[in-house]
């Protein structure tokens, strides 16, 4: 059985609010999966942790233009962090 391998990359792109998040994220900071999973903030994770599980399984998003990233954010509803995650396939 053939399985594809994929990179996961999860990237701040926004921050709503006053552009300041409570866990000193920024804009640009960027994270791999699962190796940086500690450096998340843990609200973030717990949301961003199945959409991370749908794009290691090769999976995509009901009326999603993109297969190969998707966009969400954080529960902060006063400072909104705004991701971007990305796959990419790893070279066996």
């Amino acid at each position: 059985m053939d399985v594809t391998k994929y990179k996961v990359t999860i990237e701040v792109i926004d921050i709503l609010g006053n552009s300041k998040c409570s866990m000193n994220q920024k804009v640009g900071d960027s994270y791999n999966y699962p190796e940086d999973r500690g450096r998340l903030c843990p609200s973030s994770f717990y949301v961003l942790y199945p959409w991370i599980m749908v794009m290691l399984s090769g999976g995509s998003f009901h009326g999603s233009e993109e297969e190969d990233h998707m966009t969400t954010g954080c529960p902060d509803y006063k400072h909104q962090v705004v991701y971007k995650i990305s796959r990419k396939v790893v070279e066996k």
